[in-house]
């Protein structure tokens, strides 16, 4: 089950992970409001189900709070790859020294967690391992023991030459597999983990699959569920119970 980029942030904050604030809008106003009360400037999000947001016009910066209204106007009810847009998310815009990828996934074969991260962050990451499979690391995970510290740190060195990102890194990448590990996910990621002006790390989007095998263990999870952001095709699956 896929839940919002706004959902997933909630639960990456609740494990400790540098998410910055956000306000969720579904009109103009809220929008508006959100920027406000916020400051600018902000960027405006789209909340759907699909990638390819920015491509197709779902995200946009807004240097006011009535730009952020005029942009959530041109968002709101616009529809990316077939989805309805009803929500958008409103967050700071931070400068950004760069971008990396972080990520959790199940390896279907082994069906064990498997961590990955990449310095080329911000973009997909299939293209990723398309284009540039180097620059993509992984480190199988044992759930017996969780990520392990030498693992962590291993990753972060992959990430970053100095020492005080490398180990900002390693304790983001222990946080984000307890929340993977606490939601049932089957997907969790960082993308992009950016550094901000003064070093420090921060997670601006966030992206979890939940296992819907699982949801009955998390009732609260489950009330997420946002059938209208659903492709028609995942959602006939998930009734006929092919999901």
């Amino acid at each position: 089950m896929k839940i919002h980029e706004y959902q997933a942030r909630e639960i990456f904050r609740r494990h400790g992970l540098p998410v910055p604030p956000h306000r969720v809008a579904g009109t103009p106003d809220e929008a508006e409001n959100a920027a406000r009360e916020l400051g600018c400037p902000v960027v405006v999000k789209a909340q759907v189900h699909v990638g390819g947001r920015g491509k197709a016009g779902g995200v946009k910066l807004a240097d006011s709070p009535e730009a952020a209204r005029e942009a959530a106007g041109r968002i709101l009810g616009m529809e990316i790859k077939g989805l309805g847009v009803e929500k958008v998310l409103v967050a700071p815009a931070v400068e950004i020294r760069d971008e990396a990828y972080a990520g959790v996934i199940v390896d279907r074969r082994t069906r064990q967690p498997v961590m990955m991260v990449s310095a080329a962050g911000g973009v997909d990451i299939e293209e990723v391992a398309r284009e540039m499979p180097e620059q993509i690391h992984k480190v199988v995970i044992d759930p017996r023991y969780a990520l392990l510290p030498h693992q962590a740190m291993r990753l972060g060195f992959a990430l970053y030459e100095d020492l005080g990102r490398i180990r900002a890194a390693a304790k983001i990448l222990a946080q984000l597999y307890d929340a993977f590990v606490a939601v049932d996910a089957s997907l969790a990621e960082i993308n992009p983990l950016v550094t901000l002006p003064d070093g420090a790390l921060a997670a601006i989007d966030a992206k979890i699959t939940l296992d819907d095998n699982a949801l009955y263990r998390h009732p609260d999870l489950a009330e997420l569920r946002d059938s209208t952001a659903e492709a028609p095709t995942e959602t006939e699956a998930r009734e006929k119970g092919l999901s």
